[in-house]
């Protein structure tokens, strides 16, 4: 006969860790960033689909035009996407503003002496 002896660990559970935005400039540029990391994403995963849905058309002229309509949307997306960052990088270069960051939305400060 086995004798089994099971040993209690003490466990202890952490806490998750909770985000404190305490202020509106942070939550944009939170949401801006993620916003733009997503939509590159799903765009390269709509890309490759469209790919895959190429090599597995087997010559059907339907499928292969549906294949390169999709690679086609996916190539415009992945511009617009790439461009609206561009745009946001330019607005802060010629405002002096900081959107994309992990510092938030900073306005510049007035000048004082």
């Amino acid at each position: 006969m086995w004798i089994t002896k099971v040993f209690a660990a003490d466990i202890t559970i952490a806490q998750p860790a909770t985000v404190k935005i305490t202020e509106i400039g942070t939550l944009i540029s939170a949401v801006v960033g993620t916003m733009l990391i997503l939509a590159a994403l799903i765009t390269f995963v709509y890309l490759i689909l469209g790919g895959i849905q190429w090599i597995t058309s087997g010559g059907d002229k339907t499928a292969m035009e549906a294949a390169r309509n999709k690679i086609t949307h996916a190539i415009v997306g992945l511009v617009i996407v790439g461009s609206a960052w561009a745009i946001m990088a330019l607005v802060q270069n010629f405002l002096g503003i900081s959107i994309i960051g992990s510092g938030g939305i900073n306005l510049p400060k007035p000048y004082t002496q």
